[in-house]
């Protein structure tokens, strides 16, 4: 594989910007509508708890697959095509969701829309064509900046929207609104957002076996692989923890849980629109991303020390600023280290990685918190981040390309 050799091929308008970072909203949307109406699905359908979190992981397992395969799609077919191909798989899959007559079919609808929103990667590859490489780490920060602000809305609307008295109909509103979002974001894309890429190549056959083994060889690719699922899942254990955690030391309920992540999304938000881009350039992307993995590792360690809400509240927020500085710095390093070709696919990779990330470190964590003790959770959260600090600088001496 040879390094991506494109520079800059042109720039996006700020209406079709819009539109790209709305798709990365709505999938987070998506992604945590769910949660204040998973009780419904428990009262409605006469489901065991086990199988209510199986509604929930659903998403996730679906985007662990999607986002690979559209993301190479995207490299042999375009990206405008295929991110509305995508996103009008989501809206259906509301709509589907909200008059689901079944837990089992109501599964399947969850997993197809995890697999449909899987679409991560090609916004990515968009912009990574159309971005200079100084500045793409900025621009990946704004993505995970809206996907932020989705984790915030997306749980909220749910709750807002959502009307108990009325039965099974009382949380199809939240639905129904998530798949006019989606909708809107299909008429946007069709009319403001025009294709990225002037040339595509195909080849035969997708060969996924074969490209994925390259990506496992690359010198810095493979690294930065290893990162994301190291450091997604310490960070994804420590949020499905902290609630129980908080509960048992500071005999905390939801409310207090809910202020502490929304809290955190805000500060993440912030750096990712203010400070990663201009960070990034002065000091490089691997730098920073080594320093937002430390950061992450020295507040979960610190955590365990709290003594008050306040203090505990404040570590989440320092960890989430810590990840927030890492994502888009991994992103940027991928692309520039990706044959201009195949981006979607390295950065499809890279999101299938993260989603996996979402699976392993939670269970990890539970296993954790149930076996050994309520700070176990942090001590294996800073256990994972260490050596995706050190993967970091080794991606750092093996990358290529001279950083701006």
């Amino acid at each position: 594989m040879r390094p991506n050799s494109q520079d800059f091929e042109g720039e996006v308008s700020g209406s079709a910007l819009t539109i790209l970072l709305t798709v990365m909203f709505v999938n987070m949307i998506g992604f945590g509508i769910i949660v204040p109406l998973l009780p419904f699905y428990s009262e409605s359908f006469q489901a065991a708890s086990w199988q209510v979190a199986l509604i929930f992981s659903a998403y996730s397992v679906g985007a662990f697959f999607g986002e690979p395969f559209w993301g190479r799609m995207s490299d042999r077919l375009g990206r405008k095509p295929i991110l509305m191909l995508t996103v009008c798989g989501n809206c259906a899959c509301y709509l589907a969701l909200a008059f689901a007559p079944s837990i089992g079919i109501a599964f399947v609808v969850r997993f197809l829309g995890g697999l449909a929103s899987g679409n991560n990667s090609v916004v990515q590859s968009y912009l990574a064509d159309v971005t200079h490489e100084r500045d793409r780490a900025g621009r990946m920060a704004w993505v995970t900046a809206s996907y932020n602000v989705g984790f915030i809305i997306g749980p909220a609307m749910g709750g807002w929207l959502a009307n108990p008295a009325e039965g099974t109909a009382g949380f199809r509103v939240p639905l129904l609104v998530a798949a006019a979002f989606s909708a809107l974001c299909v008429a946007g894309l069709w009319v403001l957002v025009g294709e990225s890429r002037n040339q595509r190549h195909e080849p035969a056959e997708p060969q996924y076996a074969r490209a994925f083994h390259e990506l496992a060889h690359h010198p810095v690719i493979a690294r930065l692989l290893l990162v994301t699922l190291l450091s997604g899942s310490a960070f994804s254990g420590v949020e499905s923890m902290f609630g129980f955690w908080a509960e048992k030391k500071f005999n905390w309920g939801p409310h207090e849980v809910g202020d502490t992540f929304a809290i955190a999304a805000l500060v993440a938000a912030f750096c990712q629109i203010v400070v990663v881009g201009p960070m990034s350039k002065r000091f490089g992307a691997a730098r920073m991303l080594a320093v937002g993995m430390t950061l992450t590792a020295i507040s979960v360690l610190l955590l365990t020390l709290a003594n008050n809400g306040t203090i505990a509240m404040g570590l989440i927020a320092v960890a989430a600023f810590g990840q927030a500085i890492a994502w888009p710095n991994v992103a940027a390093l991928i692309s520039r280290n990706s044959d201009l070709h195949e981006q979607g696919s390295c950065l499809g990779l890279n999101n299938a990685a993260a989603a996996m990330s979402r699976l392993a470190g939670p269970l990890g964590a539970g296993l954790a918190f149930s076996l050994y003790s309520m700070d176990a959770p942090f001590w294996l959260a800073a256990a994972l981040v260490v050596p995706a600090i050190g993967l970091s600088l080794s991606a750092r001496r093996a990358h290529t390309h001279t950083e701006a």
